[in-house]
């Protein structure tokens, strides 16, 4: 990737990062990192819908580039075992 190549990416990501931020998503836990030629998403979000909404948002603004996500969402399911404590 050449540096005008870079700063375009950086670019894309500021604005995705502002969108997420923003009044539609309001999404200030997820992470997102340029690493290489890798785009990375982390973070933990409240729905399953809402990690949906994050992955539209971030389709639209980084389309084209490599992207990788670690986006989580809680379980309310109960726990399959019993925890063990020493």
């Amino acid at each position: 990737m050449t540096e005008h190549d870079s700063e375009e990416v950086e670019y894309r990501i500021a604005r995705l990062r502002e969108r997420l931020a923003g009044d539609e998503v309001a999404e200030l836990g997820v992470r997102i990192e340029l690493r290489g030629d890798t785009v990375l998403l982390t973070g933990a979000l409240p729905t399953a819908g809402r990690r949906e909404e994050i992955l539209r948002l971030a389709r639209e603004e980084l389309a084209g580039l490599v992207v990788r996500t670690d986006l989580t969402t809680p379980s309310a399911d109960a726990p399959d075992h019993v925890e063990r404590l020493p």
